[in-house]
């Protein structure tokens, strides 16, 4: 029952979904709720996979990735694209460390933030509504719950860079069982989709490679420029993470512009 409070209270944190009355809430549940950050990924590709399915069956396939992304943004509240806008700002227009947290902690977008998150939503509508519908709905449950984990690995394995922030109540250290459910929850829906053959193993590993890679040059980024990671930062690492899952799952297909 604990465990399903925590599950719960991570869904509450990251998302605008419901909970129910009886999951109650202590401070203390959300150090320990990142461990379901990916199991919340889930949900939300169940959200994006369902509304995917549906609008293509009336529409092509660039309006059912509009309209699979809308959904995504609006269940989370847009959590993880504000930070990517935010994180590109303060990256881009601050020059020392303390510089880039005063510019991240701003609420207002700038010009790279703004930049930044038109073309990262472009490349993600632009790149699912080139997968086959059946591709891009098992792409949607590999690349949520697996940009999260990427996430998650920060809280397991950085320093957090502010005294306080949004995501300082879940900037604990995990333990190495805690990461391992987290893993856990990230890999069963990517396994059952290689299983079932909805998914090649090869675009599979490819994805799990592109988006780890994409993760640790964000990490080292932060590490070198604040001295750790922000809630920006998870969501910039969850937001690229993501989009370069799906740029894998295209580029198995073989459909380069060359060819």
């Amino acid at each position: 029952m604990h465990q399903i409070r925590l599950f719960f209270t991570a869904l509450q944190f990251f998302t605008r979904l419901p909970i129910p009355r009886w999951v109650g809430f202590e401070a203390a549940w959300l150090n320990h709720a990142s461990r379901y950050f990916p199991l919340v990924g889930v949900v939300v590709a169940a959200i994006a996979a369902a509304t995917y399915a549906l609008a293509a069956l009336l529409f092509p396939a660039p309006v059912a990735a509009v309209l699979a992304t809308a959904a995504t943004v609006y269940a989370t509240g847009a959590f993880h694209e504000d930070g990517f806008a935010d994180m590109c700002d303060g990256f881009g227009g601050g020059l020392t460390g303390q510089r880039v947290l005063e510019i991240m902690k701003d609420s207002r977008i700038g010009a790279y933030g703004a930049i930044g998150i038109v073309c990262m939503l472009a490349l993600k509508c632009v790149t699912l509504s080139l997968l086959p519908p059946a591709v891009a709905i098992a792409a949607l449950f590999v690349a949520h719950p697996l940009s999260r984990l990427t996430s998650t690995a920060l809280i397991w394995r950085l320093d957090y860079a502010r005294d306080e922030g949004k995501a300082k109540p879940l900037a604990q250290k995990m333990s190495d069982a805690e990461f391992t459910i987290a893993a856990t929850c990230a890999l069963l829906p990517a396994v059952l989709c290689g299983w079932f053959g909805w998914l090649s193993w090869s675009a599979l590993a490819a994805s799990l490679l592109g988006a780890s890679a994409a993760a640790y040059w964000l990490a080292q980024k932060c590490v070198k420029r604040i001295g750790g990671y922000t809630g920006d930062c998870l969501g910039a690492v969850q937001q690229v993470s993501e989009v370069v899952i799906y740029l894998c799952q295209l580029a198995s297909l073989g459909h380069g512009a060359w060819r």
